[in-house]
């Protein structure tokens, strides 16, 4: 059965998938921690303008194509915020130790579909055996049968009598070698085998398997160990703790949020144009005439004349290089009453956990006691039908020999057997019920599943 337990609880598809989920938990755990550094982002394009439109880097209007390109990194950082990071923070570590509880919650609870389907197994190869057995003794008073009757010294009604029984024992050992294989595959399911592989158990005797006294498992006592070792009861705490703290993210996000923030960035333009030299000249400006005769007028300076040239790529990029910081504060006034309805759902969750805990806690120690009162009558069960067996079998023996000597009818005789195999019957569903119902209560303990 260990190797059972341990094959399903690697390869069992309800485990694996408890698994996920505690995986998709810590990697919530790890982005809200990182939801704590700066946001940074940058961003850069390039491409082509033609029409009328603004030269970006020197903001006039133009009405010439040109390539550009503009790079900008901008960061912001919440400063103060209520706790509302640190509180979620808080929040999804506690999910992931509730999932992490609830991983085991489910490899226990695979751990114990496991061994009820193993003792299931071995139940019904027990019923194997009483009917093999049985087959067996019908086979061979019928032999012995057909022989007196043959001689004579019997009516041939006995033989029909016994053929009827034969033929009904048969049917038996059929049923009791399909439930055998139907249980099998129940357990090749909770291992995740493919059910055409060839598969069973090892069957040991159960009056082998170890089994703690049912003085030693009273139920209040049961309880109190199964509050701490169980872990659906350590998921629920989690949640709990984990929906105080959702409270209060809800409730820190409908005060104001102080940030900080900052920028650079940077542009070019193929259009764009710089002085690269200087010319003096001496136009002229303007003439007077004087007696009829017209005279040119010269500055009294030379006029400097520029010279454009284009700028260079990474030069553009280091003129046009602007920085920005600065502080901001965000205020919720008025969004519709989301954020006090998120505020006063978180509440509502809260109490809904609780209850959820506390109804968890009830139907735990409901199972106990339930398991505590099972296993006591299966146990005072057990003892009846040893005393209904040993009864049976001395019955059935002394049928025996009254039939041998003729002082019983076939009939009777059949139904002695009968009742004898009933009792054995019954008194193997007591004995096993007793062992899951012991195992029940030892698991709620904490000690694990053991055969």
């Amino acid at each position: 059965m260990r190797k059972c337990v341990d094959y399903a609880l690697k390869n069992n598809i309800t485990v694996r998938q408890a698994d996920l989920q505690q995986k998709f938990a810590g990697l919530d755990l790890t982005q809200s921690r990182w939801n704590e550094l700066p946001f940074a982002n940058f961003s850069g394009n390039s491409g082509y303008s033609a029409g009328r439109n603004q030269d970006p880097t020197t903001f006039s209007l133009i009405t010439t194509g040109y390539l550009f390109s503009s790079y900008s990194l901008q960061a912001s950082l919440d400063l103060f915020n209520w706790f509302s990071k640190k509180n979620n923070i808080a929040v999804k570590d506690l999910n992931l130790k509730a999932t992490g509880a609830g991983f085991e919650k489910a490899r226990n609870d695979v751990a114990l579909n496991v061994a009820l389907a193993y003792l299931q197994v071995l139940l019904t190869k027990e019923q194997v055996n009483l009917a093999r057995i049985q087959l067996a003794q019908t086979s061979s008073q019928l032999e012995s049968i057909r022989k007196q009757v043959q001689a004579g010294t019997l009516p041939e009604l006995n033989q029909v009598q016994l053929e009827s029984q034969f033929a009904t024992d048969s049917s038996n050992l059929v049923t009791a070698q399909s439930s055998v294989n139907q249980y099998l595959l129940q357990l090749e399911v909770l291992l995740n085998l493919d059910p055409a592989t060839p598969f069973d158990i090892e069957s040991p005797t159960v009056d082998i398997i170890p089994l703690e006294n049912i003085a030693d498992l009273q139920p209040e006592y049961v309880y109190g160990l199964a509050k701490v070792n169980m872990p659906q009861q350590q998921v629920d705490v989690f949640n709990v703790q984990a929906a105080h703290m959702s409270v209060k993210v809800a409730r820190a996000q409908m005060y104001p949020t102080f940030s900080m923030f900052g920028s650079l960035g940077s542009a070019f333009n193929s259009k764009a144009e710089q002085i690269i030299s200087v010319t003096p000249i001496t136009p002229v400006i303007g003439k007077v005439t004087v007696n009829s005769i017209d005279y040119s007028v010269f500055p009294v300076q030379p006029i400097q004349a520029q010279n454009f040239g284009k700028v260079a790529y990474f030069e553009q990029l280091n003129q046009n290089f602007r920085q920005s910081v600065g502080l901001s504060l965000s205020v919720p006034i008025l969004n519709g009453g989301s954020l006090r309805a998120g505020w006063l759902r978180s509440k509502l969750t809260l109490a809904q956990v609780e209850l959820t805990k506390e109804q968890n806690s009830q139907t735990l120690k409901q199972d106990i006691y339930k398991a505590y009162n099972d296993a006591t009558a299966a146990l005072e069960k057990f003892s009846a039908n040893k005393k209904a067996v040993a009864a049976s079998q001395k019955a059935y023996d002394f049928a025996i020999k009254r039939f041998d000597l003729g002082l019983l009818s076939t009939f009777e005789l059949l139904t002695t057997q009968t009742t004898l195999l009933q009792a054995k019957t019954n008194l193997l569903y007591a004995q096993y019920d007793y062992v899951f119902k012991i195992k029940l209560l030892e698991f709620y303990k904490g000690q694990g599943l053991t055969l």
